[in-house]
Formats: C-alpha cells, structure tokens, sequence
C-alpha cells in the first residue's frame, strides 16, 4: 500500500467514484467526502499528503474550505478541482492557500501528473537543509519540519511561503524570476498575475526583513524577478 494518503472532496458521485477508484489503481490510499462541511471535518481531524477539493459544494465552498483549514495553520497541499476557469478564480485559489489548480474537465492523465507532481514537491521540501535552523534576515527557519522564530517567538508561515522562502533560499544570490517561481514552486500551467506573487513576497518581507520598506534581503529586480541575498 502507498505511504501518500489521498482525501478528495468530490459533490459529483461519478467523479468522486471515478476519482477514487483512479487514484487507488496508481497505488494510493484514498479517503473521500460528498460535500464541504464533512471535507473541512476530516482535513482538520487527519493528516494527508494531499487533498483534491472540488470549489462548487454543498454547503461551503471549496476556497472557503481552503481559506479555513490555512487559518488553522494545516499545511496539508491542496489541489483544488473547478469548472471555472477564469482568471479571478485561479488567483483566489493561490491567495486562499491553493498549491495547484485544475479546470474541469480535465484528462486523468494531466490530474495524476499534478498529484505526483505536488506530491513530490512536498516530499523533496527541505531535503537539502534537513534539520538545519538557517538565519535569513531576522528569522530563523528549519525547512525539514516546517518551523519558523523570530526574536526566539514561533512565526507563522503557509505551506505556499515556505515553499517560496525554500526556493529563493535555494537560489540564494541568483536572480528568480516569476516564470521560475511559478514552474518550479506552483507548478502550473497559467499564469497568476504579478500582484499574486508580490503579494507572497511581502508577506515574507514583513517577517524577514527589519524594514520591509527598505528591503535588504528579499531584493526585487525589476522587470525579471527577486534575489535572496545571503
């Protein structure tokens, strides 16, 4: 049996069967739910390695479910399965904590290539820093369990954020561009708008840097991107 357990959040009874029964063919332990309230439920209550979340259901939706399980400080990766496909949508989908985003009606094969994708990005995170607690401005991280401290007090940080903050820290005096951190960290196959990634990078900045305004680590570099500098 595979270590990655799987919860979909499906209303559609054939998506969710055929999801389920997909999912479980590639080897993967699958729980499921049939609407918002029991999906929120068992995503504060388990711990998995990913969650596909249909955004139309009953009773809640699956942005607010995003946005409520994040505020609750669950880092669990989160597909989220729509039929919208406008871009207000998507950026609201990466703002409330999404880590990918697929459009209905989608083939297996592009949703399987995401869960893996997704999944090994989550598993690969913090290898090359594992156990280390590394100063980056004012803040003191260790990527392997996802913890952060600034003046010796826990910071909170979104799954998203560390994933950022591990990448630039990777690249750490290079320039990273938009273009990379939306292939190599996100993952997907649009483009979010630049408010959307700049709104990610200030909210590091205000926990990094002594003055966000002046910033001196998380440097941007106009017209291409942003550099760590370290």
């Amino acid at each position: 049996m595979s270590k990655y357990h799987i919860l979909v959040v499906e209303d559609e009874p054939a998506m969710l069967s055929g999801l389920k029964d997909n999912l479980e063919f590639e080897g993967y332990e699958v729980d499921t739910a049939a609407e918002g309230n029991s999906g929120l439920e068992k995503i504060l209550e388990n711990k998995y390695h990913l969650v596909l979340l249909d955004v139309m259901l009953p009773n809640i939706s699956g942005f607010d479910i995003c946005k409520k399980v994040r505020e609750k400080g669950v880092e669990t990766p989160i597909i989220l399965l729509t039929a919208k496909g406008e871009e207000i949508d998507k950026v609201l989908g990466l703002e409330f904590g999404a880590d990918d985003y697929v459009t209905k009606p989608f083939g297996l094969r592009e949703l399987l290539a995401r869960v893996k994708a997704v999944i090994r990005r989550t598993a690969n995170s913090g290898l090359q820093t594992s156990g280390k607690v590394l100063a980056i401005g004012n803040m003191r991280v260790n990527f392997s369990n996802y913890e952060a401290f600034v003046d010796g007090k826990s910071v909170k940080l979104s799954f998203k954020e560390f994933e950022i903050l591990h990448y630039l820290w990777d690249k750490r005096n290079n320039i990273v561009s938009r273009d990379d951190l939306l292939n190599d960290v996100w993952g997907m196959d649009y483009q979010p708008t630049s408010r959307t990634i700049d709104n990610f990078i200030l909210k590091l900045r205000n926990k990094i840097e002594k003055d966000p305004n002046q910033a001196k680590i998380i440097l941007t570099v106009h017209g291409v991107g942003y550099k760590l500098i370290h």
